[in-house]
């Protein structure tokens, strides 16, 4: 070959080679299959109160305590769960969890006592489920994603509305045409059904596969493992709470999880029932706000990527505290135009909180995000057991849910004022991806 041919070959360009979609698109879907398998817990605890009630005699206080056991686990285990993901891998973590809800949820078939509630379905299932937690999501979003991470928290955030979805009406018509056992069982047996996606196909770092982190500029060495995961996660919680923004990030979440799985998940069933609304047919609403809370979510996300999140969080604080103040005034026998236009408005704004929440987390602590968003998370849980409990004691005291819509609402009007006054981070600003 002459020079003049080998210059001519050199200046040549390379032939463009076929795009191919990145392993990280892979590892979000894998994470959302899980959050749905494991989302089939979320949706039991409004459906048993009445079934528990009805054959053990047991108040909806005490069941209502139980779920609060559950719930304020799944928050106290979420930012160890976020620092063991760090020490042993998301994916044997998971794998783990699962298997503990399915645990769980399965001896539940056998109790008979209240104390057996409060082990199996509060201890066992609230211990597992901490572990799937939104944390979960903030880890696989951090490590495999640098653009788009408000869109894809978006998206895992809507797994567990899009598995409320699918078990919501399957579990209520379970429950109605056999009994409350049985849907204990497929609570189980869909938990332990994602299992082996997780353990073959949810990698742990995109160097597991040779490739950056999707949106990266440059390689990210995979980071060694992190001993003493429960003493990293205390070490940043007292490292986050000598800063204004975490108490104000963990009181807005709070009232967050209040007003959502403490308030309607628990209650929103039996409330409508107290109405002589048909239990299938107040499912089916709790189900068409997880249809809208996959939307709503995902928008958030996409907002998260492009505008403020705190003026994004006071907006969708204020508009659910609106909702719920006009809720006592909708609930009847029969699902009528308003009750359908709340249940849209409302299901919208569910977890429409969680992508600015992250993103603020992000921003203001950088590498230990995940673990303080799972203290954020803890808070959001605690606020839900709250009321979870709360709300089961109002019922019992005054025969009727009304004062919880009322107060849930107030607290929603102050979470919007306390998102107005996060301080922003010097040198923070919105990533336009």
């Amino acid at each position: 070959m002459t020079q003049t041919t080998e210059a001519a070959a050199v200046q040549q360009p390379p032939k463009p080679t076929r795009a191919r979609v990145h392993r990280a698109w892979f590892v979000a879907a894998v994470a959302f299959v899980t959050i749905i398998g494991a989302a089939a817990f979320r949706s039991v605890p409004g459906l048993l109160i009445d079934p528990l009630h009805a054959e053990f005699d047991w108040s909806r206080g005490t069941i209502g305590a139980a779920v609060s056991v559950n719930l304020a686990l799944y928050g106290l285990t979420a930012p160890f769960a976020a620092a063991l993901m760090d020490r042993f891998g998301i994916r044997r973590v998971v794998a783990v969890a699962l298997t503990v809800i399915a645990a769980g949820s399965l001896l539940t078939v056998w109790m008979t006592e209240a104390w057996q509630l409060m082990l199996c379905w509060g201890l066992l299932v609230g211990l597992g489920s901490g572990s799937m937690a939104l944390a979960f999501a903030a880890t696989v979003t951090n490590r495999w994603f640098t653009a788009r991470r408000g869109l894809v928290s978006g998206i895992l955030t809507a797994a567990s509305a899009s598995g409320q979805l699918i078990f919501l009406p399957l579990l209520s018509w379970i429950i109605d045409r056999y009994d409350w056992r049985p849907a204990a069982v497929t609570v189980a047996l869909a938990a332990l059904a994602v299992v082996p996606f997780v353990w073959l196909l949810l990698h742990d770092h995109p160097t597991d596969v040779g490739q950056k982190p999707y949106g990266a500029a440059e390689f990210v060495p995979k980071p060694p493992p992190v001993p003493g995961a429960a003493r990293r996660a205390v070490t940043v919680l007292l490292s986050a709470v000598r800063t204004g923004p975490f108490w104000l990030l963990a009181g807005t979440f709070a009232i967050c999880g209040a007003s959502t799985n403490g308030l309607i998940q628990t209650h929103f069933i039996p409330a409508a029932h107290d109405h002589h609304m048909p239990v299938q047919a107040a499912a089916s609403l709790l189900a068409v706000i997880g249809v809208f809370d996959v939307v709503g979510t995902i928008a958030s996300g996409w907002f998260t990527d492009r505008f403020e999140p705190r003026r994004l969080l006071a907006v969708y604080y204020a508009l659910r505290g609106v909702s719920l103040m006009f809720l006592p005034l909708l609930l009847g026998p029969a699902v009528h135009p308003p009750m359908i236009f709340f249940i849209v408005f409302y299901g919208l704004d569910w977890v429409a909180t969680v992508p600015p929440t992250l993103a603020l987390c992000r921003e203001q602590y950088g590498e230990d995000s995940a673990i303080v968003f799972g203290w954020v998370l803890a808070s959001h849980q605690v606020g839900a057991a709250l009321v979870a409990f709360l709300g089961g004691v109002a019922r019992d005291a005054f025969g009727s849910y009304d004062v919880v819509w009322y107060a849930s609402g107030a607290l929603c009007a102050a979470a919007a004022l306390m998102a107005l006054v996060i301080r922003r981070r010097a040198g923070g600003e919105v990533a336009v991806a």
